[in-house]
């Protein structure tokens, strides 16, 4: 059966090496947290998926990597300076600080029950931060919270380097920071997170086919390359548009506790461009920005045919790594009844993104004769570059069988007696545990057959 609750894969993230608490030695830090060995391999291997998806599947999208710490002027433009705040509330009886538009009842309490709340407060999201030697803690830069707003204020830079016609995107995948107030549902909403997000810059007049056909292309991306099922996916139009959005639909995955949102597709008009380009009485903008005095750029765009100086309209796609990496794992999550008393428990993850793709087990541990064999099949599956190949020397078959299963190694490569004497191996398959015996030269073109699933 799949994982009933996140417990189940909390519970696994420790004991396998996936995730650990942040500062866990120092009794934790809310909303932060380590990926051990297997984790960022899984990690590396969604952002891979996603990259493969935007960049090197396309000739319209181009990658960058924006720096972290930010000029506190591109989130004064942008208007996360004033605006990125969520309505904070206190309890006056145990002192517990909460989101108000989260709370079950706003005239009561989610820890003890008490009436007595506070009228709500804003609570900055932005971490900010006091750079230079003379700075006398005045903040003068923040840390990003998001990657969309270093993509938009590049959006000349890499126009200029690579030039593209309308439409083309510019993506991203970083680390961004928010001052949570209540971090939750372990790494779904955390202080600091990782965002997989692609600027898809269009003329205003093609927005709304541009903004559906991102729609269906990041549902089919869920389903067919992470393995989501359909039927555990739905769109959820926004009820309530953001200042700068045209429209705005989430694609929500069925987490244990219900819907919530994995990734969101928005029609953000020309707010984002018009905001920070310079000489802004110079274009039409339709969105409304606050006047800006400081950008050096005109971030429009000149079309060659027309002779059309505009701004650009944006079709976003924004998808949290973290969740996506936490939907992943619960829908691969199983645990199987064996008989007899016995079960396994097992990541049914697509080939692609297991975070070992293949273990090699000498049958017995430190016979050099198996261990040469297995050393040998071992390098040269590694020489193919396809990702982690681990060799198993315990000499437990079943142990190492279970171990696998666990973190989702789809093959188990077994070097035994009969290796010596045939040059054959038997492949263990992961979803299946169906034993074959294949000839040792075999083994890279099958392995490569599995991973191509």
């Amino acid at each position: 059966m799949p994982a009933k609750t996140v417990n189940d894969i909390v519970a696994l993230c420790k004991r396998r090496g996936f995730i650990f608490t942040g500062s866990e030695i120092y009794g934790g830090l809310g909303g932060a947290y380590d990926y051990g060995p297997y984790g960022v391999e899984l990690m590396k291997n969604i952002r891979n998926a996603w990259w493969n998806a935007m960049i090197y599947s396309r000739d319209d999208i181009e990658g960058l990597d924006a720096a972290l710490i930010t000029n506190r002027l591109m989130w004064k433009y942008s208007g996360h300076e004033a605006g990125f705040s969520d309505p904070l509330v206190e309890c006056k009886k145990c002192g517990a600080r909460m989101r108000q538009d989260k709370m079950k009842d706003q005239t009561k309490c989610d820890n003890c029950g008490s009436t007595e709340i506070t009228e709500p407060r804003a609570y900055q999201l932005m971490m900010g931060l006091s750079i230079g030697a003379t700075a006398d803690g005045a903040i003068n830069a923040y840390l990003r919270p998001e990657t969309a707003t270093t993509t938009y204020t590049n959006f000349k830079n890499v126009l200029d380097a690579k030039p593209h016609k309308l439409p083309f995107g510019i993506a991203q995948i970083g680390k961004a920071f928010r001052n949570e107030i209540s971090p939750r549902g372990f790494v779904f909403r955390m202080r600091e997170f990782e965002q997989a997000e692609m600027q898809y810059f269009v003329n205003p007049a093609d927005d709304e086919k541009y903004h559906e056909m991102w729609m269906q292309e990041r549902l089919s991306w869920w389903i067919n390359v992470l393995g989501i099922p359909a039927e555990k996916l739905r769109f959820a139009p926004h009820e309530k548009l953001a200042h700068y959005a045209k429209a705005a639909v989430d694609i929500e995955y069925e987490f244990p506790d219900g819907f919530d949102e994995v990734e969101g597709i928005h029609n953000r008009q020309d707010f984002d461009l018009g905001s920070h380009t310079k000489a802004q009485s110079d274009f039409q903008i339709n969105a409304n920005v606050l006047e800006n005095r400081d950008s050096t750029t005109k971030l429009s765009y000149f079309d060659p045919q027309s002779g059309a100086n505009f701004i650009p309209y944006v079709i976003e796609t924004a998808m949290g790594v973290n969740r996506a990496m936490l939907a992943v794992m619960l829908e691969a999550y199983e645990e199987e009844d064996l008989g007899d008393g016995k079960t396994r428990t097992v990541l049914k993850l697509k080939p692609a993104l297991a975070p070992v793709k293949a273990a090699v087990i000498p049958l017995a541990r430190n016979v050099p004769e198996l261990l040469d064999i297995s050393n040998d099949i071992v390098a040269k599956l590694r020489k193919m570059g396809i990702g982690r190949i681990e060799l198993e020397n315990s000499g437990n078959i079943g142990k190492n069988y279970r171990r696998h299963d666990e973190i989702g190694t789809p093959v188990c490569i077994t070097v035994d007696h009969q290796s010596m004497e045939d040059s054959t191996v038997t492949l263990r398959y992961r979803d299946t545990m169906e034993q074959v015996r294949v000839a040792i030269e075999d083994v890279p073109m099958k392995l490569l057959e599995i991973l191509n699933k």
